[in-house]
């Protein structure tokens, strides 16, 4: 019995299932549910998750383990039982009994990929690495991502819920670049929401649902201004020792960041560039204002997906309207890099991932991309087997397509062929899937 998932963390594993955390060992496949994965106490050999969802903070954080992922339905957790030996696949998504563990050669031989590709037909493009502290710069290093792409500076905290000051944040960024050397290193400022409030942050009115105060709209209000003031002085003291840039997080308007660009000049010193992240339509869609007043603009499409399709990324129950097979997702990327040179345009989060994806992305001329470095061997090959031109044909396609069923079609996913395993429902209905 074969089992499709939707691959998360790429690698192999092979184990015995088990759905106690605490038992959990280099010898097993943990199984969870998407509720459990906030107290993962041991690392297993692969993980199952099941009736997540994929664009979910604690999902993200999860694949900084580089733990073999693959996400599962609720429904088809019900094939997996206790004591059963299976391998699983994080690069594919299938999960098949067996009886030992893959070859380490292979998992070796993928490692050994560059993030410096370019695509069949000689264009280059740029694979780097999202990474929420040292352990993640240094991953990305190895796997030869082309730089850091992302940091995401709220998941640095110091212990016991103390604030952090300029000399915490110089320690910190300073780990990172220093396992990430000689790779250049882009840090997202502070950017709190209500799925990501720091213990040393109390109660803050307007901290709440998905479009309440988040990210930049938080940096006037006290303690958030002092500890951004701190991580741009810390930001400026490295800047001497290693090549930075800074990312504002969920700016709205040009005049946002020309707002929050002067007001950041006090600290940064004009050779760190400074851009926005575009994480909502409005923003999206002021996307050649935006390029022509930053240095460089990078675009949240987790955020910016779930401000456009209106559902919280982080509540498994409407994951299903998320979906990344939407031609009108296609089409908004497509209205907004309009007369923008794109090729200056960082994309982030987890869009490119997915099966099929990362061509369409390219061939709506994208070249820059910032994923988690356990995928930049996987996504590598990716690149190296997609013709540019060609992808810009099926790019136009997607973009004209009536729904999502027909895009699926266009990308080979229809009645007989490999479609994707997407686990994003509503109650019991796979949204566009077979």
């Amino acid at each position: 019995m074969v089992i499709q998932g939707m691959p998360f963390v790429p690698g192999e594993a092979a184990g015995r299932i088990t759905y106690e955390p605490a038992d959990a060992s280099d010898s097993h496949i943990l199984v969870l549910p998407y509720a459990e994965t906030f107290s993962l106490e041991r690392i297993p050999a692969g993980l199952v998750v099941l009736g997540g969802a994929p664009l979910a903070h604690p999902l993200i954080q999860l694949q900084q383990l580089g733990v073999p992922t693959v996400l599962l339905h609720a429904r088809q957790g019900d094939a997996l039982h206790p004591g059963e030996h299976f391998h699983l696949d994080g690069t594919s998504g299938v999960l098949s009994p067996a009886a030992g563990r893959p070859e380490r050669s292979q998992v070796q031989r993928v490692a050994r990929q560059s993030g410096r590709v370019r695509t069949r037909d000689g264009v280059p493009v740029h694979l780097r690495a999202t990474v929420t502290g040292e352990l993640g710069a240094r991953t990305a290093r190895d796997v030869e991502a082309d730089a850091i792409g992302l940091v995401h500076s709220e998941y640095l905290t110091p212990a016991l819920a103390r604030m952090p000051d300029q000399a915490y944040y110089e320690k910190a960024f300073g780990a990172i670049c220093r396992a990430a050397e000689p790779l250049p290193v882009t840090v997202r400022l502070l950017d709190i929401s209500v799925d990501k409030k720091p213990a040393w942050l109390g109660e803050l009115a307007g901290l709440t649902g998905l479009l309440g105060l988040q990210g930049s709209r938080l940096y006037d209000i006290p303690p958030v201004k002092s500890v951004v003031e701190a991580q741009a002085a810390a930001l400026a003291t490295l800047a001497r020792h290693y090549e930075l840039r800074v990312v504002i997080p969920f700016v709205n308007s040009p005049e946002e960041f020309r707002h929050w660009r002067n007001r950041l000049r006090r600290w940064l010193p004009p050779v760190i560039p400074l851009g926005p992240m575009v994480e909502t339509p409005a923003a999206a869609l002021s996307l050649q204002q935006l390029d022509a007043v930053a240095d460089f603009v990078s675009i949240g499409t987790n955020d910016l997906m779930q401000c456009f399709f209106g559902a919280d990324r982080d509540i498994p129950q409407v994951a299903g309207h998320l979906d990344p097979y939407a031609p009108s997702l296609y089409r908004l990327l497509q209205v907004a890099t309009r007369d923008v040179n794109v090729t200056r345009v960082q994309l982030c989060g987890l869009l490119q991932q997915l099966p099929g994806v990362l061509p369409v992305l390219i061939g709506l001329g994208f070249r820059r991309f910032s994923v988690s470095p356990r995928l930049v061997p996987r996504l590598s090959e990716v690149v190296a087997a997609t013709d540019s031109r060609r992808a810009y044909e099926q790019a136009q396609r997607i973009c004209t397509a009536r729904d999502s069923q027909e895009v699926r079609a266009l990308l080979g996913f229809g009645p007989g062929g490999d479609e994707p395993a997407v686990p994003w429902q509503v109650g019991e209905v796979r949204l566009g899937l077979r």
